[in-house]
């Protein structure tokens, strides 16, 4: 039988639970403990596919096509393993499979109410993760904070399945704020106090408490909350702010983190290895030089928008012993007059992904200045479309040429997928998941991969109009990944150039720490060479 472990938050948002449970994720894992991971997220969207970045950061995409918290990519970076539709839930989704079941009968007219209906599709998702994954664990975090009236159903939930399946089975952890007050220097432990007695006030009793602080906190404080909280004192653990999140599984472990758990949960494993995930963080602690790729989106203000990006800039940073900056362009502030300004000295020019006209010929213009002055380039999704409206305007001498997207009165060289007519503003409607790419020989795609097929994850409902395919390529345009039919153009490239790649899906979701992804790789070294 699966046995679950239940991270809650408290006190404020933001503070890291997603960091501890992938963290907990790995440790177990190097144990031999077969792991899966879920959120369940409070808020009433039915996913993040239709929010914008600003709200929730960015949306992270699963193999089997779910669109999710930006969480899931902590899980999938720190445990290594592939998660899917069954690791990602929200309070929309539940509503809409209840209310769904209750149109077609399927409550045989009873009345349906929070307890227990809503209470028991949560459970049912639950149970159905666990049975689909196969694991030993299975991590789940409860997104929110401890006291959102939305939250209230999932944490009565996770109270039932600990009734089920036995507290034997089942582990709480709450992660709370510890604050520190300067003007009286000390930490303050009544806002972790009155957080686990909301939780207590809802039949949870946490087993587990990890502190959140900048500073290290006194033992005394550790000592006060559990008496006043109700646990031993070995189960309060701290979680201090450190340099970078891949010190916080050794940091945990040097706290015994992971055999509080095992023993709470009677898991008989051998100690954790961390050896591999040590050597990347001494190889990360170890780099000298430093180069700079702008990122240019529209979304800059908010990094969590390009969150996978940018841990995949410093994934490749750390393979090849150098410093990734990034330095953030506002898509809208780049025209023919600024684009020299704006990134001139920059080792090399990242277009990430995106919807919407708003600052794309901002991104057009940085693709031609790359391309002009043989900057390495890698675009990606959107950033793949903008390059081949740059190539088709200013190479190929189709001046109206844009996308379908944009203008429909010009020269559509990127449009609609066959199938996304009428689809635009709906979620869950685009090519989601992982399909596969066959890469053509003797290009720099193949030579990066070394592969001549992959599969890589898609979000995009356009594509490159292969109305356009002959005069793109007479003119020096490299089709360099192809969907199996042959119909799809997957990614290009310029021969004649460093480093000038984009590809039409999302790499950056299959970065991980101890494995950089080869076109993160690719740029990296591109850039350092032509530093």
């Amino acid at each position: 039988m699966c046995k679950f472990v239940f991270v809650t938050g408290g006190v404020v948002s933001g503070l890291g639970k997603g960091i501890t449970a992938a963290s907990l994720g790995r440790l177990l894992k190097q144990r031999g403990v077969k792991i899966t991971a879920q959120k369940l997220d409070p808020y009433m969207n039915v996913d993040p596919g239709t929010m914008n970045p600003y709200e929730h950061g960015e949306v992270f995409v699963t193999d089997d096509g779910a669109e999710t918290d930006l969480d899931l990519g902590h899980y999938e970076r720190f445990i290594d393993e592939s998660l899917t539709k069954y690791s990602s839930l929200t309070s929309g989704r539940v509503y809409w499979n209840v209310l769904s079941r209750e149109r077609e009968g399927g409550y045989q007219g009873g009345t349906v109410q929070v307890v227990p209906h809503v209470t028991q599709e949560i459970k049912n998702f639950v149970y159905a993760g666990a049975k689909k994954s196969g694991a030993d664990v299975m991590i789940v975090e409860i997104g929110g904070t401890t006291g959102d009236i939305e939250s209230q159903p999932f944490l009565e939930a996770i109270r039932q399945i600990s009734l089920e399946c036995g507290r034997e089975n089942c582990v709480f952890i709450h992660v709370a704020l510890v604050p520190y007050l300067k003007a009286s220097n000390e930490h303050k432990t009544k806002p972790v106090q009155h957080s686990v007695k909301q939780l207590q006030g809802m039949g949870i009793s946490p087993n587990i408490i990890i502190t959140r602080s900048d500073e290290k906190i006194e033992q005394k404080d550790k000592d006060k909350i559990a008496l006043f909280c109700n646990v031993s004192p070995h189960c309060v653990i701290e979680n201090v702010t450190l340099s970078s999140l891949y010190e916080v599984p050794v940091a945990l472990k040097e706290s015994k983190f992971d055999d509080v758990v095992c023993d709470l949960l009677k898991l008989k494993c051998v100690e954790a290895d961390l050896n591999e995930w040590k050597r990347v963080i001494k190889k990360a602690e170890s780099r000298k030089k430093r180069i700079t790729i702008a990122l240019v989106g529209k979304y800059v203000k908010l990094h969590d928008a390009y969150l996978s990006i940018v841990e995949s800039l410093n994934h490749a940073g750390i393979e090849h012993g150098v410093h990734v900056d990034i330095k953030w362009i506002c898509a809208e502030s780049v025209s023919g007059d600024s684009v020299e300004k704006l990134l001139k000295g920059v080792g090399g020019v990242l277009i990430p992904g995106g919807f919407g006209e708003r600052g794309v010929e901002g991104k057009i213009e940085a693709a031609r200045w790359a391309r002009e002055n043989n900057i390495p380039f890698l675009g990606i999704c959107l950033g793949m479309q903008v390059a081949v409206i740059e190539f088709a305007r200013n190479v190929c001498g189709i001046e109206k040429a844009n996308s379908g997207e944009f203008c429909k009165k010009n020269s559509a060289v990127v449009d609609l997928m066959c199938g996304q007519e009428g689809k635009e503003l709906s979620g869950g409607t685009m090519r989601l998941g992982e399909y596969r790419c066959k890469i053509e020989k003797n290009t720099k795609l193949h030579k990066l991969y070394n592969l001549t097929e992959i599969g890589e994850r898609h979000r995009h409902r356009y594509e490159v109009n292969n109305d356009f395919r002959e005069i793109l390529m007479s003119k020096g345009l490299v089709l360099s990944g192809l969907s199996p039919c042959g119909e799809l153009v997957e990614a290009v490239e310029l021969k004649d150039k460093k480093f000038f790649v984009a590809v039409q899906y999302h790499p950056e979701f299959k970065s991980r720490p101890n494995r950089p992804h080869p076109l993160f790789l690719g740029l990296v070294e591109a850039s350092l060479k032509d530093k």
